[in-house]
């Protein structure tokens, strides 16, 4: 359970970091879609591995096969499956782990949960899966194109490197200009030496990713318990190494200010406001305004580093890692934040062609 999102634009995806495969299978996508099969692929090239001397050097080309649900270019409608096969997976990397439960890792609750667990990479808690959703995430964006939809992600702080700017005053085109995927170079470098230093150190370090997503029209989500911020809060926090989600855009923090100083004031009858501090959705329903919000990213929890831990028999253990991990994720994320907010929206947005007659 738990392998899917969506209730109309449907993802469900499978496989393990270090099986023959990864994949997933789209349903609910709209018929006479004319895909950019390339703007998929470069989708996949800006989350894969190996892309740069900051992230893990795993090589894998994350070429996406599809299987299904595509003629001729356009959708048909039906389920799209698609592979992406493990090119570069080195399982003895792990063996050391077998009967370990590393610090902040899935490995324990796997175990307990299922009584057994794929130790290879971390099997199925793996961020590779992550790579399923980029896939599913660049149709969903391609989609909301259509519609004068755009969302865009980039990293907005490593560690204590952190932008003071808002995403109205800088060039969003720069976000791929560098490895750190930040669009303000001056940061950017600031962030690129942290990351190195971190690595020299054999340790990990957190980050946050800003996500936004203009011409949302006033209208999507449902007004309880799917509200359009807690479902995008949902994809936000089921990627892999997420541990905060904020949304609503200000230099405040809202849950210590007062109600005279966050209240957003509609200025027009399209739902424009002065202020954005709902980032674009009140009562669970977006008003017309940008999607603004926040993700935060903890330190990997793979550190080249001596660490305590236990054994399945319950024996304390001293273990330290093998093989090759991103001493952080946040580049890499980028395009898996794009894709939870595009999967959610479009999600969203069929949704409310069923709501009206």
């Amino acid at each position: 359970m738990g392998n899917s999102m969506g209730k109309i634009f449907k993802l469900i995806t499978f496989g393990e970091s270090h099986g023959a495969y990864i994949g997933g299978v789209i349903d609910g996508c709209p018929a006479g879609l004319e895909l950019d099969l390339e703007a998929i692929q470069k989708q996949l090239d800006r989350r894969k591995p190996g892309q740069s001397k900051i992230t893990t050097q795993r090589k894998e080309s994350d070429t996406v096969q599809f299987l299904s649900g595509i003629f001729e270019g356009k959708t048909t409608g039906t389920s799209i499956g698609f592979i992406i096969k493990n090119e570069d997976a080195k399982s003895k990397d792990y063996t050391h782990v077998k009967d370990t439960f590393r610090p902040s890792h899935a490995d324990f609750t796997y175990q307990q949960k299922y009584g057994i667990r794929d130790y290879r990479g971390g099997g199925r808690s793996s961020a590779r899966e992550t790579a399923c959703r980029v896939v599913a995430g660049a149709i969903a964006l391609q989609i909301l194109n259509k519609i004068d939809v755009e969302v865009t992600a980039y990293v907005s702080a490593v560690g204590d490197v952190k932008m003071n700017k808002s995403y109205n005053n800088m060039d969003l085109s720069l976000i791929d200009s560098n490895i750190v995927r930040c669009p303000d170079n001056d940061n950017a470098e600031g962030m690129i030496a942290e990351i190195e230093k971190t690595k020299k150190e054999g340790d990990t370090i957190g980050g946050e990713i800003t996500c936004i997503a203009t011409g949302v029209p006033v209208g999507w989500g449902e007004p309880i318990f799917d509200k359009l911020h807690a479902d995008i809060g949902k994809g936000m926090l089921s990627i892999n190494a997420v541990h905060g989600f904020k949304y609503g855009f200000g230099e405040v923090d809202i849950s210590s200010s007062k109600g005279s100083e966050v209240n957003d004031t509609i200025i027009n009858a399209s739902g424009k406001t002065k202020t954005n501090f709902s980032g674009g959705i009140q009562g669970g329903i977006s008003n017309g305004n940008d999607i603004y919000c926040e993700v935060a990213f903890k330190p990997v929890a793979t550190i080249m580093q001596k660490q305590e831990s236990i054994d399945v028999n319950g024996e304390k253990v001293e273990l330290e890692a093998k093989g090759r991990h991103d001493a952080s994720v946040v580049p890499r994320a980028v395009p898996i934040v794009e894709s939870m907010m595009a999967l959610t929206l479009v999600d969203h947005y069929l949704r409310s062609k069923i709501n009206k007659i």
